[in-house]
């Protein structure tokens, strides 16, 4: 039996959407990043982008646990001297709604070039609305525990 090995040729995108309302940060953050790199398909090949496109909506709307809301920082460096920078969970939420779920995808996929180019699968937005219903996105169902 030979061992089968996706060619990105052969891949077929299909078009998810998911609704984070209510949802969870780093469980719905593992959803996503497997999505996107196609590990819930057959034909998964690790060298190979797989993966899916990922519409998420209502990411303004998502949760932590415990007291992550005020203790959980988000940093960055300017790339000049004391240019280290640091903003909160509840004040990313405020002033940047989709980009604290957008860190927790990107921390989960593959820190290369095939893991930015799977990144570029992932379409979220704040509210309910998006724009890709051309693409027909079929709804992902999470099973709230």
């Amino acid at each position: 039996m030979k061992t089968y090995s996706a060619k990105p040729h052969e891949v077929e995108a299909k078009w998810y959407l998911i609704d984070a309302e209510g949802q969870t940060l780093g469980r719905l953050a593992v959803v996503i990043a497997d999505i996107l790199r196609g590990k819930n398909k057959v034909e998964y090949t690790p060298h190979v982008d797989t993966g899916d496109f990922v519409v998420v909506i209502n990411a303004g709307k998502i949760k932590v646990t415990g007291k992550k809301e005020t203790d959980k920082i988000y940093y960055h460096h300017t790339q000049y001297p004391g240019g280290l920078r640091s903003i909160s969970f509840k004040d990313m939420m405020e002033k940047y709604p989709t980009r604290a779920l957008e860190k927790a995808v990107k921390g989960m996929l593959q820190h290369n070039t095939l893991g930015a180019q799977q990144l570029t699968k992932l379409k979220i937005y704040e509210g309910a609305e998006h724009p890709h219903a051309a693409q027909k996105p079929v709804e992902y169902s999470l099973e709230v525990k």
